[in-house]
């Protein structure tokens, strides 16, 4: 039975991290040279990882409905399947 689980390739793995550590590094040198004052760059230093939080949290949330939905899916396949041989038999 096929679940539908793909697994992702190390280089694919690898690729996704450097990418965001290269995008984290660029963006802590944009900060850094920024001509604004320790709170301004504080201020937009919270907002971006505050960001970074929650579309984490917004996909992880998204993944975990997806995953429950095929669960119950394979749930009412299941008994679908248990009703359709229960009728073929001559069961009730």
């Amino acid at each position: 039975m096929n679940n539908g689980l793909m697994k992702h390739s190390s280089a694919w793995i690898s690729f996704s991290y450097l990418s965001f550590g290269f995008a984290a590094f660029m963006l802590a040198l944009g900060l850094w040279m920024m001509p604004l004052d320790l709170w301004g760059k504080g201020y937009l230093t919270m907002g971006i990882l505050m960001l970074v939080q929650t579309t984490v949290n917004v996909t992880k949330t998204l993944r975990d409905n997806q995953e429950a939905d095929k669960l119950v899916r394979k749930i009412e396949d299941a008994k679908t399947e248990k009703l359709l041989l229960g009728l073929k038999d001559g069961e009730r």
